[in-house]
């Protein structure tokens, strides 16, 4: 209950609370009846007395009436949150949520390198370094957590892991991660690759409430280049898929600029989001996965998930041998043509010949590019033509 402090006045206190609750009941009954089509000029009257005879409480019935509305207001505010908690309680969950398939589920993983002269025969690197992968870095986790996501940006620890292959900064935002929200469930690794071509293997754990998995494996060399996956969900609804296995490509990190596999060290300023290389983007012809006649790139690797059984006492069965991969390899890799390019023609030199009789002069260009893969070969580089010699009197 309200009550009045201060002087009582002639007619003590218990009037004045009367006429104080009287007033600001009356002010109420204004304030809804100036939202209503229908104001009664009775209800005017009487407020207006009663605001007579309250004069010198104006400025604590102000702050009564201002305490009244405030009250009305946390009412109102209290009703809104509860209708917006019921309408989120009925929302469909997201997809990871939902999972409601055994608690834990163990998988074998396998990456294989695709990454082949013959596959990609434009600026292979052949030494200082070879053509090679980093180690592989994945986490099991929930939708509260991305460990890259294209066309955002990376953040500075996938910035040093896909410029460096330093995956200490990386993995440190990921267990802050998993400290904070409760997003992550686990991390996982699996040694480097010394050839472009070849495979690495680890396992993984997910649970109901983190099904999710993302990785990444750096191109090596490269300005900041990898391939990946980011949040692929291994639960549907009631059980864990058996096995997935998908193809890779290239994507830039959107923190160097470097358009071939060994540019030197150029930042990206400001920072760029993270995009998928292809064909025909970046549009340069220096870019080292250019190849503007073929429609798309072919693999550079591919990942394959293999869940693993488990006895009824819940230990591990033995699992038939991953390394057959590796033999798939040399098989499942695509040759990719490439044509002949060569630099523009120079000028021509200068004519050469006796007098009165006609000369030829030349001019030349060389190969920038030799072609493979029953690509375009090269065509001619002279060229000659007659002419005038020059100097002739």
């Amino acid at each position: 209950s309200l009550r009045v402090a201060g002087n009582a006045g002639p007619k003590g206190p218990s009037s004045i609370n009367s006429k104080a609750a009287a007033l600001l009941s009356c002010r109420t009954a204004q304030l809804q009846a100036q939202a209503s089509p229908l104001h009664s000029s009775v209800l005017q009257r009487k407020c207006q007395k009663l605001q007579r005879l309250m004069w010198p409480f104006s400025l604590m019935g102000k702050e009564m009436e201002n305490l009244i509305l405030v009250s009305r207001s946390s009412k109102v505010i209290t009703a809104l949150l509860l209708t917006v908690l019921d309408c989120v309680t009925s929302l469909p969950l997201d997809d990871d949520s939902v999972c409601t398939a055994e608690e834990f589920a163990k998988y074998s993983i396998v990456f294989t390198g695709k990454w082949s002269q013959v596959a990609f025969p434009k600026q292979y690197p052949l030494y200082r370094p070879p053509a090679q992968w980093s180690s592989l870095l994945g986490v099991a986790h929930s939708s509260d957590y991305n460990m890259w996501k294209k066309n955002e940006y990376a953040s500075n620890g996938m910035r040093d892991f896909a410029e460096r292959g330093e995956p200490w900064a990386l993995m440190k935002e990921i267990e802050a991660a998993g400290e904070k929200i409760q997003s992550v469930h686990g991390i996982f690794s699996a040694p480097a690759i010394p050839t472009g071509t070849g495979w690495t293997s680890t396992e993984l754990e997910v649970h109901s409430r983190h099904p999710l998995v993302s990785l990444a494996v750096r191109i090596v060399p490269s300005p900041d280049w990898f391939v990946g996956i980011d949040s692929l969900n291994l639960c549907e609804k009631n059980h864990w898929k058996q096995e997935v296995s998908l193809e890779l490509f290239p994507y830039d990190a959107g923190t160097d600029s470097g358009f071939t596999f060994s540019s030197p060290n150029f930042a990206t300023i400001p920072q760029d989001t993270v995009s998928e290389i292809t064909s025909s983007s970046p549009s340069h012809p220096a870019n080292s996965f250019y190849y503007p006649k073929l429609k798309n790139l072919p693999p550079l690797g591919r990942v394959t998930m293999v869940k693993l059984k488990r006895s009824k006492l819940g230990f591990p069965l033995p699992q038939p041998n991953v390394t057959a991969v590796g033999n798939e390899i040399e098989s499942s890799i695509s040759e990719t043509p490439l044509d002949c390019e060569t630099s523009l023609w120079s000028s021509w030199g200068l004519c050469r010949g006796t007098c009165g009789h006609l000369g030829t002069k030349r001019r030349t260009r060389y190969v920038r590019l030799q072609p493979a893969n029953n690509g375009t070969p090269c065509p001619d580089l002279n060229e000659e033509i007659e002419c005038e010699p020059d100097n002739c009197v």
